[in-house]
């Protein structure tokens, strides 16, 4: 299985389907809050969020599926990548809920190979989040520096630094 793509792999225009996609739970949310220090009533206090908001529940906090849909592009876009260079925008379009599953795609816009080193060119993408509904919920754009194949061949290949087993 494909982990990633090398350069010239990627094509203007392309649209990444992200599988499988992720039901968010409760503690999912609580748990990121806390990694993070968000504690943020919204997302921590259902007596809070029922309430005294809009929404009348807790809401999701937004970092988190930003991070969920950023890791589900990984084997699409990035798990080769050189560096992930820029995060040009951050949409949260509509909230997310405990229960909701996300679902990801990213499309290319535009790919410049490297000025400066011929074994490598940047990659800029759209990554776009919806739920179950298909009601987007978060897009994202940025550039990610990913290697050529030439690179790739001369660092190992597909799986670089896998050892061979001793049997």
């Amino acid at each position: 299985m494909q982990f990633g793509r090398y350069y010239e792999e990627f094509e203007v225009g392309a649209t990444y389907k992200h599988w499988p996609g992720k039901t968010v739970t409760e503690y999912d949310d609580h748990l990121f809050c806390l990694l993070t220090m968000n504690h943020h009533p919204l997302h921590m206090d259902a007596h809070y969020a029922g309430e005294t908001t809009d929404f009348g529940k807790n809401v999701v906090v937004g970092n988190y599926i930003y991070s969920l849909l950023l890791g589900m592009s990984v084997p699409d876009v990035s798990g080769k990548a050189i560096a992930n260079l820029e995060v040009e925008s951050l949409k949260h379009t509509k909230p997310t809920f405990h229960g909701d599953t996300i679902y990801g795609e990213t499309e290319v816009l535009d790919k410049t190979p490297s000025k400066s080193k011929d074994d490598r060119g940047v990659v800029y993408v759209e990554t776009r989040g919806y739920n179950q509904d298909g009601t987007a919920v978060c897009t994202f754009r940025r550039k990610v520096m990913v290697p050529k194949q030439s690179y790739g061949d001369a660092r190992g290949g597909e799986q670089p630094g896998r050892p061979t087993p001793q049997l």
